[in-house]
């Protein structure tokens, strides 16, 4: 194990506790490294999602020792797909590079698991610090953060600075610090909002989740079609979280009346879920997207940018936390290397290897996103896409294997070959 330095000072600094950072903290101290992470908040915190966790999702919390089955949390199997008149089930294929099933967990449980298990296993956890600044060196190169920490019992505030060899952000869809280094959004990336509720009901154990391709304001078929989708994803415990969608392919979001457009879509749902006004926990909240490699570079002077920092959420269908957990792994790859080099010139030979695992994994499928975002902004399109696709249920196994990333990346069947070949034929970006 690396000798500690000091409680301001760490090999690796990372910004930001949710999936990303616990999962390169988790990484990097496996390995030895002196990582500290610092967190805004203190857990248990919620953060706006649908907590909805994919087959991808699952890999890599298996890979950071966590067996989310024994955990306790909500299995389910697949998906309900409803649209254009029709309702198909699709079940998450059976893979090898893949588990065959999902999970729902709320963020107030799985982002605290998942830092306690970076903790337990050497990464150090300071809460309450909410970072200010990038601190640089001469050559404009990150070596820190300014913050100012809070004392909960006291409520005293503290002008404190973290020095570290690398620093990574984690910081959300604001990325705060990427942003001090000029790294802003790019204009032609989609950007979504996402809206959610929780609500008790008697579906909330059921094992498939239930994602409505069309957007209603009203009674289905006979109300306005707005550009987006709906889900309603059963927790557990007798609650569902519900929540909707909608998604630009340029970097402004949709300006919609989201709450308004909520209560009609919720009071238009089936009644054998059993949603009301009573029946709902706590408050609507929306929250941002940011999508598709939105944020470039991911690595640049000293700096590594993680999960929705660098708009790592899926064109396809919204997800972040696979994405971010992926990426949370190979960026402390790439520390664990650099860290290793004898000098900056090698030690950046090491790091850009972490943007090139990035767009080998993703890139090609995020630009294939992006013209899928193109079609589906247009509700009519949408509905004539559902309206005569969604009966065809070799199709829609195709379409589900592409709208959850739940593809071969290489070998697979006929469908995934498919894929891999649709992924190299878009042009990476």
């Amino acid at each position: 194990m690396a000798t500690k330095i000091a409680k301001d000072q760490c090999q690796v600094l990372v910004v930001g506790a949710g999936p990303a950072g616990a999962a390169t903290a988790y990484h990097l101290a496996k390995a030895g490294i002196d990582v500290l992470v610092l967190e805004k908040s203190a857990f248990p915190r919620d953060k706006i999602c649908g907590d909805g966790l994919t087959p991808g999702a699952v890999k890599e919390i298996l890979a950071m020792g966590i067996n989310p089955v024994e955990e306790g949390w909500q299995v389910n199997r697949g998906l309900s797909v409803i649209g254009g008149g029709h309702r198909i089930t699709l079940p998450w294929p059976e893979k090898s590079s893949l588990p065959s099933y999902g999970l729902t967990c709320k963020r107030t449980e799985l982002d605290q698991r998942l830092i306690q298990q970076a903790v337990a296993c050497g990464a150090r956890l300071i809460e309450n610090t909410a970072v200010q600044d990038l601190l640089t060196d001469a050559d404009g190169y990150a070596c820190g953060v300014s913050a100012i920490a809070r004392e909960p019992q006291t409520r005293q505030k503290k002008n404190r600075e973290f020095r570290a060899r690398y620093v990574v952000d984690c910081t959300g869809a604001n990325a705060r610090l990427a942003s001090r280094q000029g790294r802003t959004p790019l204009n032609n990336r989609p950007m979504a909002v996402a809206a959610r509720a929780y609500f008790y009901s008697p579906r909330g154990n059921e094992e498939m989740m239930e994602s409505h391709l069309e957007l209603w304001d009203g009674k289905p078929g006979h109300s306005n079609l707005l550009p987006g989708y709906g889900w309603l994803f059963p927790m557990g415990d007798g609650i569902v979280n519900v929540g909707l969608g909608s998604v630009s392919s340029g970097a402004q979001s949709t300006n919609l009346p989201y709450k308004q457009i909520f209560n009609r879509w919720v009071a238009n749902l089936p009644k054998q879920w059993g949603l009301s006004e009573e029946k709902m926990i706590g408050s609507l909240r929306s929250a941002p997207l940011p999508m598709a490699f939105n944020r470039k570079p991911a690595y640049e002077n000293g700096l590594l940018l993680v999960g929705d920092a660098a708009g790592m959420v899926s064109p396809f269908n919204g997800e972040g936390i696979a994405p971010a957990m992926f990426a949370g792994r190979r960026a402390a790859d790439a520390l664990i290397q650099a860290l290793g080099r004898t000098s900056r010139a090698q030690a950046e030979l090491a790091l850009q290897e972490y943007p090139r695992d990035l767009q080998d994994q993703y890139g090609g499928y995020y630009s294939l996103g992006r013209v899928f975002v193109r079609l589906i902004e247009n509700p009519k399109i949408m509905h004539a896409c559902t309206k005569y696709g969604l009966d065809k249920p070799a199709l829609m196994r195709f379409v589900h294997k592409m709208l959850s990333d739940g593809y071969e990346r290489r070998s697979g069947v006929a469908s995934d070959r498919v894929l891999q070949i649709l992924t190299k034929v878009v042009k990476p970006s």
